[in-house]
């Protein structure tokens, strides 16, 4: 029997909760899942979607799961007061932190085989007192990896993508865009690649140009050649990318990149920047795509959705990107056995 996901239920003042319950009453099937936030909170949402299954557990009860059940670990309170705010406090940053962190440990101590992370507040998780760049950063810290070794990914049924540079200012950007920094996010995004379609080979991914037209030869920037080139090169003169199971195609146009893509002429995209990859997802995938991290010592999936206060205030979520983050986790671990 595979082990549970851990969840992270994000910003009690957000959609996380309610998205969290509502995604695996209908989404969990056969396999097994610890959520991390208030016990008494997240009993009540699942309630309120029909599902019986969930019971509360302690960090360590969670090998006792049966298939299609969910354990509830309580990691902190939920007074009434924090989930109706509907914005960034300080007790909800203390709370969405807890309860990733808690999932986190739970996937470094091997109780739990991926963490699949609900939506949160960086402004809120900063309110707590602790430097907080992202999900992302965060849990490369927790796990004891270097931020620098770590990669955010995007992943839909339209778009593939992988960045180069993820939550700097843009300013910073053309620093961050190192031969080692695009060698290590080319060979994440290859072995996610291969895991998501084991079967499809020769995988093509297409690796953008950090500026307009990919420099133009020069006339617009130079780090085509001197840098993100050059970098391609070598990596075509190792495996995989040197026996034909991943071809390399770039450094392309962004715009081209992204159109490849989307016609299904390449099967991933590696992005210089946030916003390179950001847009073009959210418009292809919105609501389907699913923000993963690689590089970690277990697998991240999660919402590529924020926390939503206007819609939790207005009653209205919908768990679409939660389905698919909890989906994509299965999928990336293993299907959970029958």
């Amino acid at each position: 029997m595979l082990r549970p996901l851990a969840i992270s239920a994000g910003d009690p003042a957000g959609v996380g909760p309610v998205v969290t319950a509502a995604a695996l009453a209908r989404a969990l099937g056969s396999d097994r899942a610890v959520v991390y936030g208030d016990a008494a909170w997240m009993e009540r949402a699942f309630q309120r979607y029909g599902f019986e299954a969930s019971k509360r557990i302690k960090p360590a009860e969670s090998e006792k799961l049966d298939p299609g059940e969910v354990g509830l670990v309580h990691v902190a309170d939920w007074p009434l007061a924090m989930v109706q705010a509907r914005a960034p406090t300080i007790a909800g940053g203390g709370a969405q932190r807890e309860a990733l962190e808690g999932a986190c440990d739970a996937c470094i101590d091997g109780s739990a085989r991926a963490i699949v992370t609900g939506p949160v507040s960086k402004e809120a998780v900063s309110l707590s007192g602790v430097s907080f760049r992202g999900q992302t950063e965060h849990l490369a810290r927790r796990a004891g990896v270097n931020v620098e070794a770590v990669t955010m990914m995007f992943l839909g049924p339209r778009l593939k993508v992988a960045l180069v540079a993820t939550h700097w200012p843009i300013k910073r950007v053309p620093s961050t865009v190192t031969r080692a920094h695009i060698d290590r996010t080319v060979r994440h995004l290859a072995d996610a690649l291969s895991r998501w379609s084991p079967d499809t080979k020769p995988l093509r991914i297409q690796v953008s140009g950090l500026n307009p037209h990919a420099g133009e030869g020069g006339l617009l920037g130079t780090e085509e050649e001197t840098i993100i080139g050059p970098t391609l090169d070598a990596l075509r003169e190792e495996a995989p990318f040197s026996n034909g199971e991943v071809e390399l195609i770039g450094p392309t146009p962004a715009e081209a990149a992204f159109r490849y893509a989307a016609d299904d002429r390449a099967h991933g995209v590696v992005a210089m920047f946030h916003d390179q990859a950001t847009i073009p997802s959210k418009l292809l995938d919105w609501g389907e795509a699913v923000n993963a991290t690689w590089g970690l010592p277990f697998v991240r999936t999660s919402v590529d959705h924020g926390v939503a206060y206007d819609a939790a205030a207005a009653g209205y979520a919908s768990e679409s990107g939660m389905i698919a983050a909890i989906r994509a986790a299965q999928r990336l671990t293993g299907e959970p056995q029958e």
